[in-house]
């Protein structure tokens, strides 16, 4: 007679940042059969007390720094929903305590921080993983899986047009739908491609209705080995017609096409046939998913540290190649 499975007892975490994201992963953490959460930290101590006792269904033990939890609380990982200013050092601090780590989107908040953590991940030898969290949508794994049947890829389009009114620092950044959205569009663009990017090129603009004060438009396009084009075309004040957050995909390939409107299931084929979806976890609750599991089973994680600097490298490649008008490569980036 066989033994049933042990079952594993949930991964102990921290979770560091209570703001408006924390919220969201709280709640991804309470509801998930595989994680607990056992602290919670913020710089605001009232704030963490607050959120604490309202929005979880046990108060757990809360402070200012990791430091203070670490071993009061017996974490097994950390998740990091700070400030992206604030990432390195939450990451450094726990990696270096012997803890993996489930980390927002960016990385860091340039390429060159996004390397020395990477180094810092690789050092200790434990698990910094980038929540990139668009890539667990179930329609966009289909998309995904549909285009591996399809060939050799010549071209992916990605089209982004939304009107959002965020008030707050992403009105006043330089270049907001670059620097703050395009990264799930670019690395969404890696994921279907299976490679990274040589070199980019982009114009970004700001339309005379536009209410940031940066460039609020821009598009770009992407050259990958063997010739392949990524063109995104975005803009984050295009009242009317909008598309969905999730964008709007197409990639043409040697055995045909797939599309994908970014709200129901992908088409391929003529006549157009629907992709059939899967139901696993999505957004943020497949993060941590995928997290709990390869912290358990040592297996490597689709967006590891060392796997998402190139991410955020189209995104710093974009900017540079707006702002000085030319064709950038991604070594110039990865290099510099």
């Amino acid at each position: 007679m066989s033994k049933k499975p042990q079952q594993l007892a949930p991964l102990r975490l921290i979770q560091v940042g209570a703001g408006a994201m924390g919220k969201g992963w709280l709640h991804t953490i309470s509801n998930s059969p595989d994680a607990e959460l056992v602290g919670l930290v913020d710089l605001d101590l009232e704030l963490a007390q607050r959120i604490s006792e309202e929005e979880l269904a046990a108060v757990v033990p809360v402070a200012r720094s990791l430091s203070e939890l670490v071993q009061v609380t017996g974490a097994e990982a950390v998740v990091n929903v700070t400030v992206p200013a604030a990432h390195n050092p939450v990451n450094e601090e726990a990696l270096r305590a012997g803890l993996p780590v489930l980390c927002e989107k960016p990385i860091a908040p340039t390429v060159t921080d996004a390397q020395y953590i990477a180094g810092v991940a690789k050092e200790t030898g434990k698990l910094l993983m980038i929540s990139q969290s668009r890539r667990y949508l179930n329609q966009f794994a289909a998309l995904r899986q549909a285009v591996a049947g399809l060939g050799p890829i010549a071209s992916v389009s990605c089209e982004f047009a939304k009107a959002p009114h965020f008030g707050g620092f992403r009105e006043e950044m330089p270049f907001p739908l670059l620097v703050d959205m395009a990264i799930h569009q670019f690395d969404s663009a890696r994921a279907l491609i299976g490679e990274d990017p040589v070199s980019v090129y982009c114009e970004s603009f700001n339309p005379s209705w536009s209410w940031y004060a940066g460039d609020a438009a821009a598009t770009a396009i992407f050259e990958f080995p063997g010739g392949t084009r990524f063109v995104f075309n975005g803009s984050w004040c295009a009242p009317g017609q909008e598309t969905s957050w999730n964008s709007r995909w197409r990639v043409g390939a040697e055995r045909g096409t797939a599309s994908w409107d970014g709200d129901s299931a992908p088409v391929t084929g003529d006549p157009l046939t629907p992709v059939p979806v899967g139901n696993a976890p999505e957004q943020i609750d497949g993060s941590l998913a995928e997290f709990v599991r390869c912290v358990r089973t040592g297996e490597p994680a689709s967006t590891d540290a060392h796997s998402n600097v190139p991410s955020l490298a189209m995104v710093e490649g974009a900017v540079r190649s707006a702002t000085e008008q030319r064709r950038v490569t991604l070594a110039e980036v990865l290099g510099a």
